[in-house]
């Protein structure tokens, strides 16, 4: 995270890592109307080359679904990010996903949150699309947004910042 001393005011912004390695790609990009019309909020895809899903920024660990298929991370100063992974794979119920960390937990980026084995969502039908979001877009704007191959948890895939009539 990194705060800036600015015209004497504080200006809070972060930026959010790759979740996989793979390649990152616009949200629009995703097979999914939730995502690609950022109903949920902005951010970015990832189509993982991989089945390991690491934390995109350190904080606390809000959220970590039933099935395995998505977490809720809270930043320091309050940015809420979701990793989904994969489109429609509620439904799997769980199959293929193994989470390595649970709600509660604080984490740094880079952190393992889960193993996916791909093979089953491919076999399964489904995208193997990851999206990065800001759910909380209200308090928070993504910005500076990265495209292309991605390392997990060393490529930036956004950043992000408090908007003008949010405090830090």
């Amino acid at each position: 995270m990194l705060f800036l001393q600015k015209k004497n005011k504080l200006q809070c912004h972060g930026v959010i890592y790759a979740t996989q390695n793979g390649e990152i790609m616009p949200i629009e990009q995703i097979p999914d109307t939730v995502f690609a019309e950022k109903v949920l909020g902005d951010g970015v895809c990832i189509l993982p080359s991989d089945g390991k899903v690491c934390a995109p920024i350190s904080g606390m660990v809000d959220t970590v679904a039933e099935s395995g298929h998505a977490y809720g991370i809270i930043t320091e100063d309050g940015a809420n990010i979701m990793v989904h992974i994969g489109v429609d794979t509620v439904e799997l119920k769980g199959k293929g996903y193994k989470p390595k960390i649970k709600a509660g937990q604080k984490i740094n980026i880079g952190d393992l949150l889960c193993t996916v084995d791909l093979k089953i969502i491919q076999q399964a039908g489904y995208a193997m699309h990851t999206a990065i979001i800001l759910t909380n877009s209200d308090e928070f704007t993504a910005t500076e947004k990265y495209y292309g191959t991605a390392v997990a948890g060393d490529t930036p895939a956004f950043h992000y910042q408090k908007s003008k009539t949010t405090a830090c």
